[in-house]
């Protein structure tokens, strides 16, 4: 939680005693360090820090962090988080999921964490393909992606996962990338968040799908694909020459180009993370027409599942005591009495 007094760590005090086990070249690897890097930052202690994964690739990221840590079931990681948050609210809890764990078999689990408005981070390592089961297609994969259970290439349409978070109630929604410099910001703006913070993190596959994202993450002529959001500030992006205003007649985005600077006579927009509808539109732009909207997308906090519970539990015990023995006898009971010879 953001109100924790501040702990004194280095990278080093995160780090397990465990082997990192990836592939080599995984994207994991620089999540796993920006997170690492991220936390002494936070002044975050690793003994109130809880990790929680489902299955699946991100789901050994437990495993390497100096803390308290669940590796779950297939896709239940929610459940075990939204459990582990109401035992002890006090805990900062990290979700760590995939674009399968999360967005197949656990997507009903996630919707109602996200619905609910759990005080957490959901990390989903988005890599548009099943790595631990060997490079089937996933939820996210795109239309043509060929794999072991679609050898004439997927004919589904992927889904978003922000647009599937901001559908769900989502009150936080962020997208990065796995080696991106701005990855660590964005961490901080979900923890710092309160309520569930939920993060795409675009993830290289090595082995099963690599390169995917190298239409916009590589880093030569990154600046003409990404689109970095700030609050705040002016949706630019290639190096100003360029970026995004409303066209009121089609009621949606566009890209517009920048003359002398001058981004206020193009009509561009000024971030504002609390607006919803347009947080609607940038999670849902094509890319290629449109660069990648990166950064914090969304932010706009309502109160907590958890506190509503605790506040709840607090008003329906006022006045009462514990007393297990008359709620045991409440009601209709009877008591059997010993008879016979025997006894």
């Amino acid at each position: 939680m953001n109100d924790m007094t501040p702990f004194t760590t280095t990278l080093k005090d995160w780090e397990s005693d465990q082997e990192v086990r990836w592939c080599p070249g995984c994207g994991d690897y620089a999540i796993l360090k920006a997170v690492q890097r991220t936390l002494p930052e936070l002044g975050s202690n690793p003994s109130n820090t809880v990790f929680v994964s489902g299955i699946g690739c991100s789901s050994r990221f437990p495993y390497y962090m100096s803390s308290y840590g669940f590796h779950t079931i297939h896709g239940r990681a929610p459940a075990f988080a939204t459990g582990i948050k109401l035992a002890n609210p006090n805990l900062d809890v990290w979700l760590v999921t995939g674009d399968g764990d999360g967005m197949s078999i656990g997507g009903n689990h996630t919707m109602h964490m996200i619905r609910r408005n759990l005080n957490c981070q959901i990390m989903l390592f988005n890599n548009e393909i099943y790595g631990l089961t060997k490079g089937q297609y996933s939820p996210t994969s795109r239309t043509g992606t060929t794999s072991p259970t679609t050898p004439g290439g997927s004919v589904d349409r992927p889904m978003l996962p922000c647009a599937f978070a901001l559908g769900a109630g989502a009150r936080f929604i962020a997208r990065g990338f796995d080696v991106s410099k701005n990855l660590p910001e964005v961490l901080k703006a979900a923890h710092r968040h309160q309520g569930a913070a939920f993060i795409e993190i675009f993830q290289n596959c090595i082995v099963y799908n690599k390169d995917v994202f190298e239409d916009f993450a590589a880093p030569k002529g990154a600046e003409a694909r990404q689109l970095w959001l700030r609050n705040g500030e002016p949706m630019l992006f290639n190096g100003g020459t360029q970026g995004i205003a409303l066209d009121i007649d089609a009621l949606n985005l566009k890209v517009v180009d920048i003359v002398d600077g001058d981004w206020q006579a193009a009509g561009v927009i000024v971030h504002d993370v609390t607006n919803r509808s347009v947080a609607h539109m940038l999670v849902e732009m094509p890319f290629g027409p449109y660069p990648m909207a990166l950064g914090v997308i969304y932010d706009d906090p309502r109160p907590t599942y958890e506190t509503a519970v605790l506040e709840q539990d607090a008003r329906m015990n006022e006045g009462k005591s514990a007393n297990l023995a008359k709620l045991l006898a409440k009601g209709q009971t009877w008591t059997v009495e010993p008879t016979g010879p025997d006894l």
